[in-house]
Protein backbone atom coordinates (compact mmCIF):
# COMPACT_ATOMS: atom_id res chain seq x y z
CA UNK A 1 0.00 0.00 0.00
CA UNK A 2 2.60 2.43 -0.79
CA UNK A 3 2.18 5.86 -0.42
CA UNK A 4 -0.73 5.35 2.10
CA UNK A 5 -1.00 6.48 5.36
CA UNK A 6 -1.55 2.91 7.85
CA UNK A 7 -2.82 5.42 10.19
CA UNK A 8 -4.91 7.74 7.87
CA UNK A 9 -6.50 4.13 7.19
CA UNK A 10 -7.25 3.33 11.09
CA UNK A 11 -8.83 6.89 11.15
CA UNK A 12 -11.45 5.69 8.68
CA UNK A 13 -12.99 2.70 9.50
CA UNK A 14 -15.24 3.85 12.80
CA UNK A 15 -16.43 6.62 9.98
CA UNK A 16 -17.26 3.93 7.56
CA UNK A 17 -18.58 1.46 9.80
CA UNK A 18 -20.56 4.07 11.35
CA UNK A 19 -22.12 5.33 8.32
CA UNK A 20 -23.01 1.23 7.27
CA UNK A 21 -24.76 1.57 10.86
CA UNK A 22 -26.32 4.17 10.34
CA UNK A 23 -27.90 2.68 7.05
CA UNK A 24 -28.88 -0.58 8.40
CA UNK A 25 -30.69 1.80 11.12
CA UNK A 26 -32.35 3.33 8.36
CA UNK A 27 -33.28 0.09 6.69
CA UNK A 28 -34.89 -0.94 9.96
CA UNK A 29 -36.51 1.64 11.11
CA UNK A 30 -38.42 2.04 6.99
CA UNK A 31 -39.25 -1.68 7.50
CA UNK A 32 -40.86 -0.85 11.21
CA UNK A 33 -42.78 1.76 10.08
CA UNK A 34 -44.26 -0.01 7.11
CA UNK A 35 -44.14 -3.80 7.71
CA UNK A 36 -44.87 -3.19 11.96
CA UNK A 37 -47.76 -1.20 13.26
CA UNK A 38 -45.77 0.91 15.74
CA UNK A 39 -48.19 2.75 18.26
CA UNK A 40 -51.18 0.41 16.85
CA UNK A 41 -54.23 1.26 18.39
CA UNK A 42 -57.41 -1.02 18.31
CA UNK A 43 -60.17 0.87 16.20
CA UNK A 44 -63.53 0.43 15.04
CA UNK A 45 -66.44 0.98 13.36
CA UNK A 46 -70.47 0.01 14.09
CA UNK A 47 -69.48 -3.33 11.98
CA UNK A 48 -65.64 -4.02 12.61
CA UNK A 49 -63.68 -4.66 15.84
CA UNK A 50 -59.59 -4.51 15.75
CA UNK A 51 -57.45 -6.44 18.21
CA UNK A 52 -53.68 -5.42 18.43
CA UNK A 53 -51.44 -8.79 18.83
CA UNK A 54 -49.52 -9.17 22.21
CA UNK A 55 -46.20 -8.75 20.66
CA UNK A 56 -44.85 -6.10 18.22
CA UNK A 57 -44.28 -6.68 14.66
CA UNK A 58 -46.26 -9.59 14.40
CA UNK A 59 -47.12 -9.27 10.91
CA UNK A 60 -50.30 -11.52 10.75
CA UNK A 61 -51.16 -12.86 7.27
CA UNK A 62 -52.88 -16.32 7.22
CA UNK A 63 -55.72 -17.15 9.79
CA UNK A 64 -58.53 -19.63 10.25
CA UNK A 65 -61.62 -19.75 12.87
CA UNK A 66 -61.99 -22.64 15.32
CA UNK A 67 -65.59 -23.44 15.57
CA UNK A 68 -65.08 -26.33 17.83
CA UNK A 69 -62.95 -24.58 19.84
CA UNK A 70 -64.21 -21.35 20.03
CA UNK A 71 -61.18 -19.40 18.81
CA UNK A 72 -59.42 -18.08 15.68
CA UNK A 73 -55.96 -19.09 15.03
CA UNK A 74 -53.12 -17.09 13.37
CA UNK A 75 -49.30 -16.98 12.78
CA UNK A 76 -46.61 -14.31 12.99
CA UNK A 77 -44.97 -14.40 10.01
CA UNK A 78 -42.08 -12.31 11.43
CA UNK A 79 -41.44 -13.93 14.87
CA UNK A 80 -42.73 -17.57 13.80
CA UNK A 81 -45.24 -17.59 16.48
CA UNK A 82 -48.61 -19.44 16.54
CA UNK A 83 -50.99 -17.53 18.10
CA UNK A 84 -54.91 -17.65 19.23
CA UNK A 85 -58.07 -15.42 20.37
CA UNK A 86 -60.20 -16.89 22.77
CA UNK A 87 -64.70 -15.67 21.59
CA UNK A 88 -65.48 -16.68 25.23
CA UNK A 89 -62.92 -14.87 26.99
CA UNK A 90 -62.71 -12.24 25.03
CA UNK A 91 -58.70 -12.35 25.18
CA UNK A 92 -55.71 -13.98 23.39
CA UNK A 93 -54.24 -17.24 24.76
CA UNK A 94 -50.85 -17.66 24.95
CA UNK A 95 -49.09 -17.55 22.06
CA UNK A 96 -46.58 -20.45 20.74
CA UNK A 97 -43.59 -20.43 19.68
CA UNK A 98 -42.86 -22.30 16.24
CA UNK A 99 -39.29 -24.14 17.04
CA UNK A 100 -37.16 -23.49 13.63
CA UNK A 101 -38.10 -19.70 11.83
CA UNK A 102 -35.56 -18.76 9.72
CA UNK A 103 -36.44 -14.84 9.84
CA UNK A 104 -35.93 -14.70 13.59
CA UNK A 105 -32.54 -14.31 12.55
CA UNK A 106 -32.78 -10.82 10.81
CA UNK A 107 -34.55 -7.97 11.60
CA UNK A 108 -36.04 -7.20 8.75
CA UNK A 109 -37.08 -10.89 7.36
CA UNK A 110 -40.29 -13.01 7.45
CA UNK A 111 -42.09 -15.79 6.08
CA UNK A 112 -45.25 -15.53 4.48
CA UNK A 113 -47.76 -18.05 5.80
CA UNK A 114 -50.58 -17.54 3.49
CA UNK A 115 -52.69 -20.36 4.41
CA UNK A 116 -53.75 -21.58 7.73
CA UNK A 117 -56.17 -24.75 8.15
CA UNK A 118 -57.56 -26.49 12.05
CA UNK A 119 -58.65 -30.08 10.91
CA UNK A 120 -61.61 -30.93 12.96
CA UNK A 121 -62.43 -34.08 10.95
CA UNK A 122 -61.31 -36.40 13.27
CA UNK A 123 -63.34 -34.67 16.06
CA UNK A 124 -62.58 -31.93 18.39
CA UNK A 125 -59.00 -30.86 19.30
CA UNK A 126 -58.22 -31.12 15.40
CA UNK A 127 -54.74 -30.20 14.57
CA UNK A 128 -53.53 -26.85 13.06
CA UNK A 129 -51.32 -26.89 9.18
CA UNK A 130 -49.96 -24.08 8.15
CA UNK A 131 -47.47 -23.43 5.37
CA UNK A 132 -44.00 -21.95 5.63
CA UNK A 133 -42.98 -19.77 2.39
CA UNK A 134 -38.83 -19.98 3.69
CA UNK A 135 -38.55 -23.20 4.60
CA UNK A 136 -40.59 -24.77 1.67
CA UNK A 137 -42.52 -26.58 4.70
CA UNK A 138 -45.75 -27.61 5.54
CA UNK A 139 -46.07 -27.52 9.51
CA UNK A 140 -48.73 -28.90 11.85
CA UNK A 141 -49.58 -28.05 15.31
CA UNK A 142 -50.88 -31.13 17.78
CA UNK A 143 -52.78 -28.93 20.30
CA UNK A 144 -53.12 -32.03 22.98
CA UNK A 145 -49.42 -32.67 23.22
CA UNK A 146 -48.11 -28.71 22.20
CA UNK A 147 -46.22 -30.07 19.85
CA UNK A 148 -44.78 -28.81 15.67
CA UNK A 149 -44.07 -30.96 13.02
CA UNK A 150 -42.27 -29.72 10.32
CA UNK A 151 -42.39 -31.75 6.60
CA UNK A 152 -40.54 -30.24 3.84
CA UNK A 153 -42.12 -30.13 0.53
CA UNK A 154 -40.21 -32.35 -1.56
CA UNK A 155 -39.82 -29.76 -4.79
CA UNK A 156 -37.97 -27.05 -5.67
CA UNK A 157 -38.23 -23.61 -8.04
CA UNK A 158 -34.98 -23.56 -10.41
CA UNK A 159 -35.61 -19.46 -10.10
CA UNK A 160 -36.86 -19.05 -6.71
CA UNK A 161 -35.78 -22.07 -4.31
CA UNK A 162 -38.83 -22.57 -2.23
CA UNK A 163 -41.92 -23.72 -4.48
CA UNK A 164 -43.58 -21.07 -1.87
CA UNK A 165 -45.95 -23.55 -0.11
CA UNK A 166 -49.66 -21.02 -0.34
CA UNK A 167 -52.37 -23.22 -0.44
CA UNK A 168 -54.26 -25.90 1.70
CA UNK A 169 -57.01 -27.97 1.02
CA UNK A 170 -58.99 -30.25 3.74
CA UNK A 171 -61.13 -32.82 1.86
CA UNK A 172 -64.06 -33.93 4.34
CA UNK A 173 -64.50 -37.52 2.42
CA UNK A 174 -60.69 -38.55 2.83
CA UNK A 175 -59.43 -37.85 6.64
CA UNK A 176 -56.13 -38.80 5.59
CA UNK A 177 -55.06 -36.49 3.12
CA UNK A 178 -54.08 -32.84 3.19
CA UNK A 179 -53.78 -31.35 -0.56
CA UNK A 180 -51.38 -28.60 -1.09
CA UNK A 181 -50.25 -26.11 -3.91
CA UNK A 182 -47.05 -23.64 -3.99
CA UNK A 183 -46.96 -20.62 -6.15
CA UNK A 184 -43.69 -21.06 -7.78
CA UNK A 185 -44.71 -25.17 -8.29
CA UNK A 186 -47.24 -26.11 -11.32
CA UNK A 187 -48.09 -29.41 -9.35
CA UNK A 188 -50.59 -30.41 -6.88
CA UNK A 189 -48.88 -32.22 -3.73
CA UNK A 190 -50.62 -34.97 -1.66
CA UNK A 191 -49.61 -35.57 1.91
CA UNK A 192 -50.87 -38.80 3.59
CA UNK A 193 -51.25 -37.96 7.23
CA UNK A 194 -50.39 -41.54 8.44
CA UNK A 195 -47.15 -41.67 6.40
CA UNK A 196 -46.05 -38.14 7.58
CA UNK A 197 -43.08 -38.23 9.74
CA UNK A 198 -41.35 -35.01 11.57
CA UNK A 199 -38.64 -33.61 9.29
CA UNK A 200 -38.78 -35.32 5.86
CA UNK A 201 -40.41 -35.50 3.40
CA UNK A 202 -42.20 -38.95 3.76
CA UNK A 203 -45.51 -39.15 2.60
CA UNK A 204 -45.65 -36.21 0.13
CA UNK A 205 -46.09 -36.85 -3.50
CA UNK A 206 -46.82 -34.74 -6.46
CA UNK A 207 -49.52 -34.47 -9.11
CA UNK A 208 -48.22 -32.21 -12.03
CA UNK A 209 -50.48 -29.57 -13.18
CA UNK A 210 -50.61 -30.06 -17.53
CA UNK A 211 -50.46 -26.08 -18.03
CA UNK A 212 -51.12 -26.24 -21.60
CA UNK A 213 -51.15 -22.88 -23.10
CA UNK A 214 -48.04 -21.08 -21.58
CA UNK A 215 -45.26 -22.82 -23.67
CA UNK A 216 -44.01 -19.48 -24.83
CA UNK A 217 -43.88 -17.98 -22.24
CA UNK A 218 -40.93 -18.00 -19.93
CA UNK A 219 -41.58 -20.22 -16.77
CA UNK A 220 -40.81 -18.07 -14.26
CA UNK A 221 -43.75 -16.11 -14.74
CA UNK A 222 -46.00 -18.96 -14.35
CA UNK A 223 -47.50 -18.67 -11.01
CA UNK A 224 -50.12 -21.14 -9.10
CA UNK A 225 -52.55 -19.40 -7.13
CA UNK A 226 -55.33 -20.92 -4.81
CA UNK A 227 -56.74 -24.55 -4.63
CA UNK A 228 -60.53 -25.53 -3.27
CA UNK A 229 -62.29 -28.38 -3.08
CA UNK A 230 -65.48 -29.17 -4.92
CA UNK A 231 -67.39 -31.61 -2.79
CA UNK A 232 -70.28 -31.99 -5.50
CA UNK A 233 -68.11 -32.98 -8.11
CA UNK A 234 -65.21 -34.98 -5.72
CA UNK A 235 -62.47 -32.23 -7.56
CA UNK A 236 -59.58 -29.77 -6.65
CA UNK A 237 -60.24 -26.08 -8.55
CA UNK A 238 -56.83 -24.43 -9.33
CA UNK A 239 -55.68 -21.18 -10.41
CA UNK A 240 -52.89 -20.75 -12.54
CA UNK A 241 -51.57 -17.23 -14.23
CA UNK A 242 -49.26 -15.33 -16.14
CA UNK A 243 -49.81 -12.20 -14.59
CA UNK A 244 -51.32 -9.50 -16.90
CA UNK A 245 -50.55 -11.83 -20.09
CA UNK A 246 -52.74 -15.18 -19.50
CA UNK A 247 -55.17 -17.49 -17.07
CA UNK A 248 -56.32 -20.86 -17.03
CA UNK A 249 -58.94 -22.87 -14.38
CA UNK A 250 -57.82 -26.11 -14.05
CA UNK A 251 -60.11 -28.51 -12.27
CA UNK A 252 -58.61 -32.27 -11.06
CA UNK A 253 -60.80 -35.17 -10.61
CA UNK A 254 -60.17 -37.16 -7.98
CA UNK A 255 -62.24 -39.99 -8.85
CA UNK A 256 -61.13 -40.25 -12.68
CA UNK A 257 -57.34 -38.70 -11.94
CA UNK A 258 -58.09 -36.38 -15.00
CA UNK A 259 -57.92 -32.64 -15.89
CA UNK A 260 -60.07 -30.46 -17.31
CA UNK A 261 -58.84 -27.08 -18.48
CA UNK A 262 -60.70 -23.71 -18.77
CA UNK A 263 -59.69 -20.91 -20.94
CA UNK A 264 -60.30 -17.76 -20.04
CA UNK A 265 -61.02 -14.34 -21.91
CA UNK A 266 -57.92 -11.91 -22.19
CA UNK A 267 -59.39 -9.60 -20.10
CA UNK A 268 -59.41 -12.24 -17.15
CA UNK A 269 -55.73 -12.70 -17.36
CA UNK A 270 -54.50 -13.24 -13.72
CA UNK A 271 -57.20 -15.98 -12.22
CA UNK A 272 -56.08 -15.93 -8.13
CA UNK A 273 -58.86 -16.05 -5.65
CA UNK A 274 -61.07 -18.85 -5.89
CA UNK A 275 -64.46 -20.96 -4.15
CA UNK A 276 -66.94 -23.27 -5.56
CA UNK A 277 -70.81 -22.76 -4.60
CA UNK A 278 -73.08 -25.13 -4.24
CA UNK A 279 -74.05 -25.19 -7.63
CA UNK A 280 -70.53 -26.13 -8.23
CA UNK A 281 -69.58 -23.23 -10.03
CA UNK A 282 -66.26 -21.04 -9.21
CA UNK A 283 -65.75 -17.83 -7.84
CA UNK A 284 -62.58 -16.13 -9.04
CA UNK A 285 -60.89 -12.80 -8.12
CA UNK A 286 -58.68 -11.10 -10.96
CA UNK A 287 -55.66 -10.32 -9.96
CA UNK A 288 -54.35 -6.61 -10.27
CA UNK A 289 -58.04 -5.21 -10.71
CA UNK A 290 -61.41 -4.45 -9.00
CA UNK A 291 -62.84 -7.37 -10.81
CA UNK A 292 -64.81 -10.86 -9.23
CA UNK A 293 -66.31 -13.24 -11.72
CA UNK A 294 -68.60 -16.20 -11.63
CA UNK A 295 -67.11 -18.97 -14.21
CA UNK A 296 -69.67 -21.57 -14.93
CA UNK A 297 -69.16 -24.98 -16.75
CA UNK A 298 -70.85 -25.62 -19.77
CA UNK A 299 -72.43 -29.28 -20.56
CA UNK A 300 -72.07 -29.55 -23.98
CA UNK A 301 -68.93 -29.00 -24.05
CA UNK A 302 -66.64 -30.07 -27.11
CA UNK A 303 -63.64 -28.50 -26.20
CA UNK A 304 -62.01 -25.07 -27.13
CA UNK A 305 -62.73 -22.95 -30.13
CA UNK A 306 -59.05 -25.35 -31.32
CA UNK A 307 -60.38 -28.78 -31.02
CA UNK A 308 -58.49 -29.02 -28.24
CA UNK A 309 -60.70 -31.47 -25.96
CA UNK A 310 -58.98 -30.66 -22.61
CA UNK A 311 -59.99 -26.96 -22.90
CA UNK A 312 -63.12 -26.45 -22.14
CA UNK A 313 -65.83 -23.71 -22.80
CA UNK A 314 -66.88 -21.35 -19.88
CA UNK A 315 -69.89 -19.21 -19.42
CA UNK A 316 -68.65 -16.16 -17.09
CA UNK A 317 -70.30 -12.98 -15.18
CA UNK A 318 -68.38 -10.15 -14.20
CA UNK A 319 -69.36 -7.97 -11.46
CA UNK A 320 -67.22 -5.36 -9.60
CA UNK A 321 -66.50 -3.56 -6.41
CA UNK A 322 -67.14 0.03 -5.99
CA UNK A 323 -64.28 2.11 -6.60
CA UNK A 324 -61.26 3.10 -4.16
CA UNK A 325 -62.15 5.14 -1.54
CA UNK A 326 -60.96 9.05 -1.72
CA UNK A 327 -59.89 8.26 1.94
CA UNK A 328 -57.36 5.89 0.73
CA UNK A 329 -55.62 9.21 -1.44
CA UNK A 330 -55.41 11.28 1.29
CA UNK A 331 -55.09 15.64 0.06
CA UNK A 332 -55.10 15.36 -3.68
CA UNK A 333 -53.72 18.69 -5.04
CA UNK A 334 -56.42 19.24 -7.92
CA UNK A 335 -60.48 19.47 -7.92
CA UNK A 336 -60.79 16.36 -10.65
CA UNK A 337 -57.51 14.73 -9.15
CA UNK A 338 -59.77 12.04 -6.98
CA UNK A 339 -61.87 11.26 -10.73
CA UNK A 340 -58.23 10.51 -12.08
CA UNK A 341 -56.98 8.46 -9.24
CA UNK A 342 -60.22 6.52 -9.17
CA UNK A 343 -60.43 6.10 -12.94
CA UNK A 344 -56.88 4.43 -12.59
CA UNK A 345 -57.00 2.40 -8.52
CA UNK A 346 -57.91 -0.67 -8.22
CA UNK A 347 -59.30 -2.15 -5.10
CA UNK A 348 -57.59 -5.77 -5.54
CA UNK A 349 -60.16 -8.30 -4.66
CA UNK A 350 -58.20 -11.56 -3.66
CA UNK A 351 -59.32 -13.59 -1.59
CA UNK A 352 -62.74 -15.42 -1.85
CA UNK A 353 -64.50 -18.08 0.22
CA UNK A 354 -68.06 -19.25 0.35
CA UNK A 355 -70.31 -19.08 3.48
CA UNK A 356 -72.71 -21.46 4.15
CA UNK A 357 -75.82 -19.46 2.93
CA UNK A 358 -73.79 -19.43 -0.32
CA UNK A 359 -72.48 -16.02 0.33
CA UNK A 360 -69.24 -14.55 -1.34
CA UNK A 361 -66.89 -13.14 1.50
CA UNK A 362 -63.44 -11.81 -0.39
CA UNK A 363 -61.03 -8.72 0.75
CA UNK A 364 -60.38 -5.44 -0.97
CA UNK A 365 -56.73 -5.04 -0.17
CA UNK A 366 -56.00 -1.92 -1.71
CA UNK A 367 -59.80 -1.28 -1.64
CA UNK A 368 -59.29 -1.67 2.62
CA UNK A 369 -62.48 -3.18 3.25
CA UNK A 370 -64.08 -6.61 3.25
CA UNK A 371 -66.91 -7.88 1.27
CA UNK A 372 -69.77 -9.75 0.89
CA UNK A 373 -71.36 -10.97 -2.07
CA UNK A 374 -75.02 -12.45 -2.74
CA UNK A 375 -75.23 -13.99 -5.79
CA UNK A 376 -79.00 -14.56 -5.32
CA UNK A 377 -79.78 -11.19 -5.83
CA UNK A 378 -76.72 -9.53 -6.75
CA UNK A 379 -76.34 -7.21 -3.38
CA UNK A 380 -72.95 -6.49 -2.52
CA UNK A 381 -71.59 -5.30 0.88
CA UNK A 382 -68.38 -3.52 1.75
CA UNK A 383 -67.35 -2.80 5.37
CA UNK A 384 -64.45 -0.32 5.54
CA UNK A 385 -61.42 -0.96 7.89
CA UNK A 386 -61.04 1.90 10.29
CA UNK A 387 -56.91 1.52 9.85
CA UNK A 388 -54.97 3.08 7.53
CA UNK A 389 -51.26 3.57 6.73
CA UNK A 390 -50.03 5.92 4.72
CA UNK A 391 -47.20 3.85 3.20
CA UNK A 392 -49.25 1.81 1.67
CA UNK A 393 -51.58 2.40 -1.17
CA UNK A 394 -51.86 5.60 -3.38
CA UNK A 395 -51.61 8.97 -1.06
CA UNK A 396 -51.38 12.74 -2.13
CA UNK A 397 -47.49 13.22 -3.30
CA UNK A 398 -45.64 14.84 -0.14
CA UNK A 399 -43.26 13.11 1.88
CA UNK A 400 -44.73 10.97 4.27
CA UNK A 401 -42.31 11.32 7.10
CA UNK A 402 -41.84 14.33 9.32
CA UNK A 403 -38.46 15.91 9.82
CA UNK A 404 -38.59 13.73 13.19
CA UNK A 405 -38.60 10.70 11.70
CA UNK A 406 -41.97 9.81 12.29
CA UNK A 407 -44.96 9.18 10.19
CA UNK A 408 -47.51 11.47 8.99
CA UNK A 409 -50.64 11.05 10.82
CA UNK A 410 -52.86 12.35 7.99
CA UNK A 411 -55.23 10.19 7.17
CA UNK A 412 -54.90 7.58 4.32
CA UNK A 413 -53.25 4.46 2.78
CA UNK A 414 -54.61 0.61 3.42
CA UNK A 415 -54.21 -1.65 6.32
CA UNK A 416 -53.34 -4.57 3.75
CA UNK A 417 -56.21 -6.84 4.82
CA UNK A 418 -54.87 -9.99 3.19
CA UNK A 419 -56.49 -13.31 4.52
CA UNK A 420 -59.88 -14.21 5.83
CA UNK A 421 -61.64 -17.05 7.28
CA UNK A 422 -65.54 -17.57 8.11
CA UNK A 423 -66.47 -19.95 10.77
CA UNK A 424 -69.41 -21.48 9.23
CA UNK A 425 -72.07 -21.80 11.50
CA UNK A 426 -75.33 -19.59 12.37
CA UNK A 427 -74.16 -15.79 12.98
CA UNK A 428 -70.43 -16.27 12.74
CA UNK A 429 -68.47 -13.22 12.36
CA UNK A 430 -65.83 -12.92 9.87
CA UNK A 431 -62.14 -13.13 10.78
CA UNK A 432 -59.04 -11.22 8.84
CA UNK A 433 -56.04 -10.24 9.19
CA UNK A 434 -54.15 -6.99 8.88
CA UNK A 435 -50.81 -8.10 7.93
CA UNK A 436 -48.67 -4.61 8.05
CA UNK A 437 -50.40 -3.16 11.38
CA UNK A 438 -49.79 -6.20 13.57
CA UNK A 439 -53.32 -6.41 13.91
CA UNK A 440 -56.58 -8.81 13.81
CA UNK A 441 -59.68 -7.86 13.13
CA UNK A 442 -63.68 -9.28 12.80
CA UNK A 443 -66.77 -7.97 10.72
CA UNK A 444 -70.19 -8.31 13.23
CA UNK A 445 -72.23 -9.99 10.44
CA UNK A 446 -75.53 -10.01 12.90
CA UNK A 447 -75.87 -6.25 12.38
CA UNK A 448 -77.81 -5.06 9.68
CA UNK A 449 -76.82 -2.56 7.71
CA UNK A 450 -78.39 1.02 8.33
CA UNK A 451 -80.02 1.01 4.94
CA UNK A 452 -80.41 -0.87 1.67
CA UNK A 453 -81.00 -1.03 -1.75
CA UNK A 454 -83.79 -1.93 -4.39
CA UNK A 455 -83.59 -1.44 -8.27
CA UNK A 456 -86.85 -1.15 -9.50
CA UNK A 457 -87.58 -4.35 -10.89
CA UNK A 458 -87.95 -3.26 -14.82
CA UNK A 459 -84.77 -1.92 -14.62
CA UNK A 460 -82.58 -5.05 -12.94
CA UNK A 461 -81.83 -6.59 -16.71
CA UNK A 462 -81.76 -3.77 -19.38
CA UNK A 463 -81.14 -3.60 -22.81
CA UNK A 464 -79.16 -0.20 -24.15
CA UNK A 465 -78.22 0.74 -27.01
CA UNK A 466 -74.79 2.94 -27.63
CA UNK A 467 -75.29 6.59 -27.46
CA UNK A 468 -78.87 6.38 -25.95
CA UNK A 469 -79.45 7.61 -22.64
CA UNK A 470 -80.75 4.87 -19.93
CA UNK A 471 -82.33 5.99 -16.47
CA UNK A 472 -82.18 3.23 -13.45
CA UNK A 473 -84.62 4.13 -10.70
CA UNK A 474 -83.78 2.78 -7.22
CA UNK A 475 -85.07 2.96 -3.76
CA UNK A 476 -82.74 4.16 -0.58
CA UNK A 477 -84.38 2.45 2.53
CA UNK A 478 -83.40 3.47 5.93
CA UNK A 479 -83.89 0.26 8.68
CA UNK A 480 -86.29 1.19 11.27
CA UNK A 481 -83.19 0.94 14.09
CA UNK A 482 -80.62 3.23 12.39
CA UNK A 483 -78.96 5.68 14.27
CA UNK A 484 -79.58 8.94 12.86
CA UNK A 485 -75.80 9.06 12.15
CA UNK A 486 -75.69 6.26 9.98
CA UNK A 487 -78.09 8.24 7.91
CA UNK A 488 -76.77 11.49 7.27
CA UNK A 489 -75.12 12.29 4.24
CA UNK A 490 -75.59 8.66 2.06
CA UNK A 491 -73.62 9.37 -0.47
CA UNK A 492 -74.67 7.41 -4.20
CA UNK A 493 -71.95 5.54 -5.39
CA UNK A 494 -71.72 3.34 -9.07
CA UNK A 495 -69.15 1.52 -10.84
CA UNK A 496 -68.88 -1.01 -13.75
CA UNK A 497 -67.39 -3.82 -15.33
CA UNK A 498 -66.87 -1.62 -18.54
CA UNK A 499 -63.27 -1.06 -17.40
CA UNK A 500 -61.51 -2.96 -14.77
CA UNK A 501 -60.85 -0.24 -12.33
CA UNK A 502 -64.78 -0.24 -11.73
CA UNK A 503 -65.10 3.43 -13.98
CA UNK A 504 -67.30 3.34 -16.31
CA UNK A 505 -64.61 5.06 -18.98
CA UNK A 506 -65.71 6.70 -21.96
CA UNK A 507 -69.33 6.16 -21.53
CA UNK A 508 -71.38 8.85 -19.24
CA UNK A 509 -72.94 8.41 -15.91
CA UNK A 510 -74.03 10.38 -12.84
CA UNK A 511 -76.89 10.77 -9.89
CA UNK A 512 -79.39 13.22 -10.65
CA UNK A 513 -78.32 16.40 -8.96
CA UNK A 514 -81.19 16.10 -6.04
CA UNK A 515 -79.94 12.68 -5.39
CA UNK A 516 -75.80 12.28 -5.27
CA UNK A 517 -75.96 13.05 -1.80
CA UNK A 518 -79.06 11.41 0.52
CA UNK A 519 -80.00 12.54 4.01
CA UNK A 520 -83.15 10.10 5.86
CA UNK A 521 -85.00 9.89 9.09
CA UNK A 522 -85.28 6.12 10.71
CA UNK A 523 -87.56 4.19 8.04
CA UNK A 524 -87.66 6.64 5.70
CA UNK A 525 -87.25 5.51 1.49
CA UNK A 526 -86.11 7.70 -1.48
CA UNK A 527 -86.40 7.17 -4.71
CA UNK A 528 -82.63 7.89 -6.40
CA UNK A 529 -81.84 8.00 -10.21
CA UNK A 530 -78.72 7.06 -12.04
CA UNK A 531 -78.76 8.34 -15.70
CA UNK A 532 -75.98 7.18 -17.87
CA UNK A 533 -75.31 6.62 -21.55
CA UNK A 534 -73.24 3.83 -22.85
CA UNK A 535 -70.11 5.23 -25.34
CA UNK A 536 -69.76 4.41 -28.87
CA UNK A 537 -66.75 2.98 -28.68
CA UNK A 538 -68.00 0.36 -25.50
CA UNK A 539 -67.63 -2.87 -27.45
CA UNK A 540 -71.00 -4.86 -27.85
CA UNK A 541 -71.97 -7.56 -24.99
CA UNK A 542 -72.78 -8.39 -21.73
CA UNK A 543 -71.72 -5.83 -18.37
CA UNK A 544 -72.35 -5.33 -15.30
CA UNK A 545 -73.56 -1.81 -13.28
CA UNK A 546 -73.13 -1.88 -9.68
CA UNK A 547 -75.44 1.37 -7.85
CA UNK A 548 -75.98 1.90 -4.65
CA UNK A 549 -74.52 4.38 -1.42
CA UNK A 550 -71.79 4.66 1.14
CA UNK A 551 -71.18 6.30 4.40
CA UNK A 552 -67.97 5.63 6.44
CA UNK A 553 -68.49 2.57 7.62
CA UNK A 554 -70.23 0.38 4.64
CA UNK A 555 -71.31 0.19 1.27
CA UNK A 556 -74.51 -1.23 -0.35
CA UNK A 557 -74.77 -1.70 -4.02
CA UNK A 558 -77.19 -3.79 -6.20
CA UNK A 559 -75.81 -5.27 -9.47
CA UNK A 560 -77.71 -4.24 -12.75
CA UNK A 561 -77.43 -6.68 -15.74
CA UNK A 562 -76.90 -4.94 -18.89
CA UNK A 563 -76.76 -6.01 -22.80
CA UNK A 564 -74.64 -3.04 -24.63
CA UNK A 565 -75.37 -3.44 -28.28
Amino acid sequence: MIGVNPEEIGATLPSATTSRQNKELHALETFKNGFCGIHAKPNSTEYVTEYVLPQSCEMPLGIDVDISEDKVWYVSTKHGILGSYDFEEDKFNEEVRIPIWISRNNAREFSQVWDVKVDSRRGVNGDVWFTDEKQNALWRYVESSDTFEMYPIPGESQDFGTIYPASIELVPNNDNIIYLVGMFSPSIWIAEIDRLRNGTSDGISEIPIPIEGFERTDPVFVTTGRLVFDEKENALWISVMTYGYKGQIFRYNLDTESFDIFDLPRELNSPWGMTIDDNGDAWVTNAGTSIFYKLSTKEDNDGDNNGNKNVKNTKIEKFVTSKGSSRIFGKLPENNAERIFQNKYYTLPSFIKKSDDDSIWFNEQHGNKISKFDPMDGTLIEYWVPTQNRLWGICSNDDPINSNGSIKIDTCGIANVLQLSIGNNEDSDIWFSEWSENKIGKVDTSKEPPFSIDIFESDEELTVERGEKERIKLIVKATSESPSSSLNNIRMVASSTFTSSGDIGNSTGHFTEQSSLVSMEEGEEQEVSFEFIPSADLKPGEYTLMIGGENDSISYLKAVKLEII
